[in-house]
């Protein structure tokens, strides 16, 4: 009779009892446990300081970018007064236009991923990578494109000081902003791609 019971009848205190601390458990166990501590890391290392740090440096890096592109684009005053003439400032605007999209695709990425807690890349740990070599990358070809005009500059400054060698200038000084901006995000960017390696 107590086999009838226990068959056709609601389960037994104890089994319940039983089950319920194994479902409530059963996560918590094993990889089940293993899973929330990463999602809890992965979700530290996406909302913590790094993350927004390395925003506002991506953000920061876009403005200067922005401001020495068109501060180059526009520094054509006939003549030879145009940036044109200039292989350098050609090459510079050129690092400058670079800059500022790749700028403007991480901070679009920063910006998803701190909101929705996704990225737009799959895997943690390639988008962690592509971060790093995309900053080290763009900050190399700013620096080489900075140095590149800043020898035409001063040289054309010794012997005028006019509109044109001061915007070219002014052009130069953004890239630099620009790239100290990138290479501060490298920094975070090698930050995060270590922690990848050790969760």
């Amino acid at each position: 009779m107590s086999k009838s019971e226990t068959a056709d009848g609601p389960p037994a205190p104890e089994a319940a009892a039983v089950d319920g601390v194994a479902t409530e458990r059963d996560p918590a166990s094993g990889s089940g446990g293993g899973g929330a501590v990463r999602s809890m890391v992965e979700r530290w290392k996406m909302d913590g300081a790094p993350a927004r740090s390395r925003l506002v440096l991506r953000g920061a890096a876009w403005v200067f970018s922005l401001l020495a592109l068109v501060v180059m684009a526009s520094n054509a005053h006939g003549g030879s007064h145009d940036f044109n003439n200039y292989p350098e400032y050609n090459y510079c605007l050129g690092i400058s236009v670079l800059a500022w999209l790749y700028a403007t695709a991480q901070v679009l990425r920063d910006v998803v991923r701190l909101s929705s807690g996704r990225d737009m890349i799959a895997e943690r740990k390639v988008s962690a990578f592509v971060d790093f070599a995309g900053d080290q990358v763009v900050a190399y070809f700013l620096i080489s494109g900075l140095s590149a005009a800043a020898p035409v500059t001063d040289y054309m400054r010794q012997k005028e000081n006019n509109l044109f060698t001061d915007s070219a200038a002014a052009s130069i000084s953004m890239a630099f902003f620009a790239f100290v901006a990138i290479g501060l995000s490298a920094l975070v960017s090698g930050y995060n791609l270590s922690m990848e390696a050790l969760v």
